[in-house]
């Protein structure tokens, strides 16, 4: 056991406060140099005072993370390891400013943080943090065109740095550990082509296109006509110039468009791939009768979403992913998910749940960004690719507890065609 006495000790004992636990299963190390905690549990490293004030403002993942982004506190060694420790002894408060804690731990980390020398001011959170406030209701156009340009319009060059070569920013399907980012992502869109039964001379919309490569695969191992919407400008950019290096202008369409614009059906599928999620509960009714409007008779649609599988889904503005990464984001329950299809006149063909998956791709992204993390910071900020490294390891943990969950539910529009007897088409 490590020396617990110093401020190290204190922290622990802050940071016991918050999960609502007694002992804490990670090794604290504070600025003073001195260290509380089991020997060889994963470290987590406290630089500055800042970051117990932040703390103490924000008592939850909002002020810890926080903390991170600024550099005020680190992880060292394996950051999967530390927040899965953190994770399992308790559950971080999804708070913001006056947090739910009860009234003795609000007293309890105020005397820490006396005792510490980090009382003060609230610190301004870091320039990394979305500001929407002033941009319309939630999920208005113009919000949400904000929100997609917070996270996607960070610059090219950095997403392809942590997606790889293959520039896909959702699941991809491994045929086994060992396949390779790459692979699996092509695995992933040649599945998706199979489900939708992609043949030569069908009109697709990709909703949520990304940098094309779901668009670009259907067009060149389908002779599919595709179409795809984007809010991002740097993604609609790329996806263009990808489709034009290849000579598929005049197969692959990018539109910078909102999916709600799209008026020029009917086309013979739609995709959906990690798009949903920014559509939001309130709206998701009209999202399905939109895309079932721009269906042909017998048309199949593939919606492809994570899930929160923790219980009721809820939205909160105040948690760290919400602030930092997928600001006006909403999950839905995978069970809310097909009831809305199922309401909107869809018939559900096929629901194949991918969450094993979506750890694994996480993993790789987040190796990618280690290994290459001078560079990283350099196309972007520290902050953001702290960002990026914190949420992408926090999902694969959350997604190997099963507290996340990924799903491809296909639909089909009534008429037209019948589906296959059983799924032997498209596996």
């Amino acid at each position: 056991m490590t020396k617990t006495k110093g401020t190290a000790a204190r922290l622990a004992e802050a940071l016991s406060t918050v999960l609502g636990i007694g002992v804490l299963p990670i090794r604290i190390r504070a600025w003073d140099k001195s260290e509380a905690g089991p020997d060889h549990a994963p470290l987590l490293v406290v630089r500055s005072r800042r970051a117990l004030r932040r703390i103490l403002w924000s008592p939850g993942q909002l002020g810890l993370g926080r903390a991170y982004v600024a550099g005020e506190v680190e992880v060292p060694e394996d950051i999967f390891a530390t927040f899965a420790a953190l994770s399992s002894a308790g559950k971080l408060a999804e708070t913001g400013p006056g947090g739910s804690l009860k009234m003795r731990d609000r007293w309890s980390l105020l005397k820490t943080a006396a005792r510490c020398g980090a009382l003060g001011p609230e610190p301004a959170p870091p320039p990394e943090e979305a500001r929407l406030g002033r941009s319309g209701g939630r999920h208005s156009r113009r919000r949400d065109a904000e929100a997609i340009s917070h996270h996607y319009d960070v610059g090219n060059d950095f997403y392809r740095l942590v997606l790889g070569p293959s520039m896909v920013y959702s699941c991809a399907v491994w045929n086994d550990e060992e396949a390779g980012l790459d692979a699996a992502q092509e695995a992933k869109n040649d599945l998706i082509c199979r489900k939708l039964g992609l043949r030569p001379g069908m009109r697709v919309l990709d909703v949520g296109c990304g940098w094309g490569s779901f668009a670009l695969h259907a067009a060149q191992n389908y002779g599919a006509d595709v179409v795809g919407v984007t809010l991002s400008a740097e993604q609609a950019a790329l996806a263009r110039k990808r489709a034009a290096d290849v000579g598929l202008t005049e197969r692959v369409e990018i539109r910078i468009q909102d999916y709600r614009a799209v008026d020029d059906g009917p086309f013979d599928a739609i995709s959906s791939i990690g798009m949903s999620e920014h559509v939001g509960r309130d709206q998701m009714a009209g999202y399905v009768s939109h895309l079932h409007s721009m269906l042909r008779p017998g048309g199949r649609l593939l919606n492809h979403a994570i899930a929160w599988n923790a219980g009721p889904a809820r939205h909160n503005p105040d948690t760290f992913i919400a602030r930092y990464v997928f600001p006006d984001g909403e999950l839905l329950n995978l069970s809310d998910m097909v009831a809305e299809l199922e309401s909107g006149s869809f018939e559900v063909l096929d629901v194949e749940a991918l969450r094993r998956h979506y750890a694994l791709t996480l993993r790789a992204w987040v190796r990618r960004v280690e290994e290459r993390w001078d560079e990283a910071v350099a196309l972007t900020s520290e902050g953001r690719a702290r960002v990026w490294r914190l949420y992408m390891a926090a999902s694969a943990v959350n997604f190997e507890a099963g507290k996340l969950g990924v799903n491809q539910v296909l639909v089909q529009r009534s008429g037209g065609t019948e589906p296959p007897l059983r799924r032997n088409e498209w596996i």
